[in-house]
């Protein structure tokens, strides 16, 4: 197999970014494309393609065939620390391009926690990739909330979370974590709910916060949700597990949202927080959730926005990736204009849900994206106890949370 690397120019319209060469398949990584073809003759007819369109194309060895390619989609690094001996084409942090041989196939499965997958690269492919959504003129009255945000409130909330040794799901930590979050709730004024969650032999919950609208009808729910548990891969269920960015960062977003939300005038929607237990070890806190929901209450809800992993600097200028899929693109694009209207975030988007909170609410059909740091670097702290407060950029965190307070008081008007 011959592979290339092709570097795109900022202003990138294109899936491709600009023609393929002919004889060539491709995919394609944000700014970064990788053409491959299994024979020399191929090769050559896409290296004459290659240099007629003007694409400076950087070959590459790559061992195997066409048949090898597979996208990772991976948390932190743990492919790449349980795999080392994979060969990596294209490293885009959150997602790699490998070379899989038959043989090695059968040996990366993923973990019981779900931390990476691997899935066949399909010619044609748009991983990826930044977006340009223009900026609308901003409303009055969501501004003003947006302004409400505050980098104080949202440091002591998230050094509240950190200062526990651990929130793994299972833990006193966890519960006592949670007690907090409920205090803060209801304090707000929020009608608070905890609901166990099922994992294994033991328990853990959901914190469920709502704030009703006044009597419009009909009413629609906007739900914010982040998880709440951190966990230590290596050290096990009693090792430090500070969760910082994962997901100190995305809980303390929805606290702060809580904050900012509590005081708006009287809403035409229905307001609900989630904070999900079970998340870490596969999801367990939204997955029981969405099952439990009934048809009517589904067909209800009409956007679910989640935070995880929002303060972590993986790119060279403050970046948030939206992902979700198909069901989720009219929210996709009110966040995208929610960003560029009341941030300065760069946006990236992708259509490859994976690993997170809003999964189970795509599987059941429900408009869903998760909010994170930008993809184009990886987080090496995440599911250690080096998750700590040191590595958090707060200006980060602070905008996407702002974008994310912009499109939910938007959504509840």
């Amino acid at each position: 197999m011959r592979t290339g690397i092709a570097l795109l120019p900022d202003g990138r319209d294109e899936p491709q970014g600009r023609a393929a060469p002919p004889g060539a398949d491709w995919a394609r990584l944000d700014d970064t494309v990788l053409y491959w073809a299994d024979d020399d003759e191929r090769w050559q007819d896409a290296r004459d393609g290659a240099r007629s369109a003007g694409v400076a194309l950087e070959e590459r060895p790559a061992p195997g065939t066409s048949a090898d390619l597979h996208l990772v989609t991976q948390v932190g690094r743990v492919f790449q620390h349980e795999h080392p001996d994979v060969p990596v084409l294209v490293d885009k942090g959150r997602y790699l391009v490998v070379s899989l041989d038959k043989g090695r196939r059968d040996l990366v499965r993923p973990r019981a926690e779900v931390c990476y997958r691997v899935e066949p690269l399909r010619p044609g492919a748009v991983v990826f990739r930044s977006a340009a959504p223009a900026a609308r003129r901003p409303d009055p009255g969501v501004q003003a909330l947006v302004d409400e945000v505050s980098r104080d409130s949202y440091r002591q909330r998230l050094a509240e979370l950190v200062a526990f040794e651990t929130r793994h799901s299972l833990s006193d930590g966890f519960r006592a974590a949670a007690g907090m979050a409920a205090g803060v709730l209801r304090d707000l004024g929020y009608m608070v709910e905890e609901v166990p969650v099922e994992i294994g032999q033991g328990r853990s919950l959901n914190l469920v916060a709502d704030r009703l609208a006044a009597s419009r009808l009909p009413r629609e729910v906007v739900v914010v949700t982040a998880h709440l548990d951190s966990i230590n891969l290596q050290g096990g269920p009693a090792a430090p597990a500070p969760g910082a960015d994962d997901n100190g960062s995305g809980a303390a977003g929805l606290l702060e949202i809580a904050r900012v939300l509590a005081g708006a005038p009287l809403l035409g929607n229905d307001l609900r927080l989630i904070l999900f237990g079970g998340e870490e070890e596969g999801l367990f806190g939204s997955t029981q959730y969405v099952a439990s929901l009934p048809p009517d209450q589904r067909a209800g809800i009409r956007s679910v926005i989640n935070m995880d992993m929002i303060a972590t600097l993986n790119t060279a200028t403050p970046t948030v990736l939206l992902e979700g899929a198909e069901v989720s693109a009219r929210l996709m694009d009110e966040l995208a204009v929610a960003a560029a209207t009341y941030t300065s975030l760069g946006v990236q988007t992708s259509l490859r849900p994976f690993n997170s909170d809003h999964v189970p609410f795509i599987d059941a059909s429900i408009p869903a994206v998760l909010t994170i740091e930008g993809a184009d670097g990886a987080n090496e702290n995440i599911h250690t106890a080096g998750d700590t407060l040191d590595a958090i950029d707060e200006e980060l965190a602070l905008d996407i949370v702002r974008m994310n307070t912009a499109a939910t008081a938007a959504a509840l008007a």
